[in-house]
Protein backbone atom coordinates (compact mmCIF):
# COMPACT_ATOMS: atom_id res chain seq x y z
CA UNK A 1 0.00 0.00 0.00
CA UNK A 2 1.63 3.26 -0.97
CA UNK A 3 1.17 5.94 1.84
CA UNK A 4 2.16 8.47 -0.04
CA UNK A 5 6.18 8.93 2.00
CA UNK A 6 7.68 7.28 -0.87
CA UNK A 7 6.79 9.46 -3.79
CA UNK A 8 9.62 7.69 -6.06
CA UNK A 9 7.99 4.70 -5.93
CA UNK A 10 4.46 3.18 -6.82
CA UNK A 11 5.01 -0.40 -5.64
CA UNK A 12 2.40 -2.36 -3.79
CA UNK A 13 3.39 -5.53 -1.95
CA UNK A 14 1.71 -7.53 -4.27
CA UNK A 15 4.02 -5.82 -7.00
CA UNK A 16 1.35 -4.27 -9.54
CA UNK A 17 2.45 -0.88 -9.94
CA UNK A 18 -0.23 -0.15 -13.20
CA UNK A 19 -3.54 -0.71 -11.05
CA UNK A 20 -2.50 1.23 -8.19
CA UNK A 21 -1.11 3.81 -10.35
CA UNK A 22 -4.35 4.26 -12.24
CA UNK A 23 -6.55 4.32 -9.36
CA UNK A 24 -4.47 6.84 -7.64
CA UNK A 25 -4.44 9.15 -10.62
CA UNK A 26 -7.94 9.12 -10.83
CA UNK A 27 -9.04 9.96 -7.66
CA UNK A 28 -6.38 12.85 -7.76
CA UNK A 29 -8.39 13.52 -11.24
CA UNK A 30 -11.62 13.34 -9.65
CA UNK A 31 -11.05 15.28 -6.94
CA UNK A 32 -9.57 18.18 -8.53
CA UNK A 33 -11.93 18.47 -11.35
CA UNK A 34 -14.82 20.93 -10.92
CA UNK A 35 -18.48 19.39 -10.81
CA UNK A 36 -19.70 20.79 -14.48
CA UNK A 37 -23.17 20.66 -15.34
CA UNK A 38 -23.84 17.92 -17.90
CA UNK A 39 -26.84 20.37 -19.29
CA UNK A 40 -26.65 20.76 -23.53
CA UNK A 41 -24.58 23.64 -24.74
CA UNK A 42 -27.80 25.39 -26.17
CA UNK A 43 -29.35 25.35 -22.56
CA UNK A 44 -26.36 26.35 -20.50
CA UNK A 45 -26.20 29.64 -23.15
CA UNK A 46 -29.34 30.85 -21.58
CA UNK A 47 -29.27 31.39 -17.95
CA UNK A 48 -33.01 31.51 -17.29
CA UNK A 49 -33.10 28.06 -19.60
CA UNK A 50 -30.17 26.49 -17.62
CA UNK A 51 -32.06 27.83 -13.97
CA UNK A 52 -34.93 25.93 -16.17
CA UNK A 53 -33.33 22.47 -16.74
CA UNK A 54 -31.74 22.54 -13.23
CA UNK A 55 -35.43 23.15 -11.96
CA UNK A 56 -36.56 20.12 -14.17
CA UNK A 57 -33.33 18.20 -12.82
CA UNK A 58 -34.24 17.99 -9.27
CA UNK A 59 -37.81 17.13 -9.29
CA UNK A 60 -37.58 14.59 -11.61
CA UNK A 61 -34.52 13.62 -9.21
CA UNK A 62 -37.40 13.97 -5.98
CA UNK A 63 -39.72 12.03 -7.71
CA UNK A 64 -37.47 8.93 -8.55
CA UNK A 65 -36.09 9.31 -4.63
CA UNK A 66 -39.46 9.67 -3.55
CA UNK A 67 -40.71 6.34 -5.12
CA UNK A 68 -37.46 4.32 -3.79
CA UNK A 69 -38.02 4.98 -0.13
CA UNK A 70 -41.99 4.20 -0.63
CA UNK A 71 -40.31 1.26 -2.36
CA UNK A 72 -38.41 0.81 1.14
CA UNK A 73 -41.97 -0.45 2.15
CA UNK A 74 -43.51 -1.41 -0.92
CA UNK A 75 -42.64 -4.17 -2.69
CA UNK A 76 -39.54 -2.90 -5.62
CA UNK A 77 -35.97 -1.66 -5.43
CA UNK A 78 -36.00 1.18 -3.47
CA UNK A 79 -32.52 1.65 -2.79
CA UNK A 80 -31.74 1.33 -6.70
CA UNK A 81 -34.71 3.93 -7.45
CA UNK A 82 -32.79 6.06 -4.45
CA UNK A 83 -29.51 6.02 -5.72
CA UNK A 84 -30.53 6.79 -9.23
CA UNK A 85 -32.35 9.69 -8.07
CA UNK A 86 -29.16 10.71 -6.50
CA UNK A 87 -27.29 9.70 -9.91
CA UNK A 88 -30.24 12.20 -11.57
CA UNK A 89 -29.15 14.97 -9.33
CA UNK A 90 -25.51 14.34 -9.44
CA UNK A 91 -25.58 15.22 -13.17
CA UNK A 92 -26.49 19.15 -12.23
CA UNK A 93 -25.79 19.51 -8.80
CA UNK A 94 -22.03 19.86 -6.73
CA UNK A 95 -23.24 18.36 -3.77
CA UNK A 96 -25.20 15.31 -4.97
CA UNK A 97 -22.03 14.48 -7.51
CA UNK A 98 -19.68 14.33 -3.70
CA UNK A 99 -22.92 12.53 -2.12
CA UNK A 100 -22.90 9.64 -4.24
CA UNK A 101 -19.03 9.32 -4.53
CA UNK A 102 -18.97 9.07 -0.93
CA UNK A 103 -21.99 6.75 -1.16
CA UNK A 104 -20.06 4.56 -3.92
CA UNK A 105 -16.97 4.62 -1.74
CA UNK A 106 -19.01 2.98 1.16
CA UNK A 107 -20.84 0.60 -0.53
CA UNK A 108 -17.35 -0.56 -2.38
CA UNK A 109 -16.04 -0.69 1.44
CA UNK A 110 -18.79 -2.82 2.86
CA UNK A 111 -18.54 -5.35 -0.30
CA UNK A 112 -15.01 -5.91 0.47
CA UNK A 113 -15.80 -6.35 4.18
CA UNK A 114 -18.31 -8.69 3.62
CA UNK A 115 -16.06 -10.68 1.39
CA UNK A 116 -13.32 -10.91 4.18
CA UNK A 117 -13.57 -14.72 4.85
CA UNK A 118 -13.51 -14.24 8.96
CA UNK A 119 -16.78 -11.84 8.54
CA UNK A 120 -18.47 -14.41 6.17
CA UNK A 121 -18.00 -17.52 8.81
CA UNK A 122 -18.85 -14.83 11.66
CA UNK A 123 -22.19 -14.08 9.92
CA UNK A 124 -23.04 -18.05 8.70
CA UNK A 125 -22.11 -19.02 12.14
CA UNK A 126 -25.12 -16.18 13.34
CA UNK A 127 -26.99 -17.32 10.93
CA UNK A 128 -27.05 -20.86 12.12
CA UNK A 129 -27.66 -20.19 15.42
CA UNK A 130 -30.53 -18.04 14.74
CA UNK A 131 -32.17 -20.78 12.97
CA UNK A 132 -31.59 -23.39 14.99
CA UNK A 133 -33.25 -20.87 17.89
CA UNK A 134 -35.73 -20.39 15.53
CA UNK A 135 -36.81 -23.89 15.05
CA UNK A 136 -36.49 -24.99 18.68
CA UNK A 137 -39.22 -22.12 19.62
CA UNK A 138 -40.95 -23.25 16.68
CA UNK A 139 -40.79 -27.03 17.31
CA UNK A 140 -41.55 -26.24 21.10
CA UNK A 141 -44.92 -23.96 19.68
CA UNK A 142 -45.94 -27.51 17.69
CA UNK A 143 -45.09 -29.46 20.69
CA UNK A 144 -47.04 -27.86 22.59
CA UNK A 145 -50.46 -26.39 20.91
CA UNK A 146 -50.26 -28.12 17.52
CA UNK A 147 -51.19 -26.67 14.45
CA UNK A 148 -53.83 -23.96 15.98
CA UNK A 149 -52.77 -20.41 15.35
CA UNK A 150 -52.28 -18.00 18.86
CA UNK A 151 -55.45 -16.08 18.26
CA UNK A 152 -57.59 -19.35 18.47
CA UNK A 153 -56.25 -20.58 21.81
CA UNK A 154 -58.77 -21.94 23.96
CA UNK A 155 -57.26 -22.60 26.97
CA UNK A 156 -53.94 -21.07 28.04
Amino acid sequence: MNTGSDRGTNESATGDTTTETSAQNAAETAEETPHVSKAPAFIKASKSLHLSWQVGVFIVGLAVIAAGVAMLVLPGPGWVAIFAGLAIWATEFAWAHLVLRWTKRKVTEAAQKALDPKVRRRNIILTTVGLVVAGALIGFYLWKYGLVLPWDLKDQ
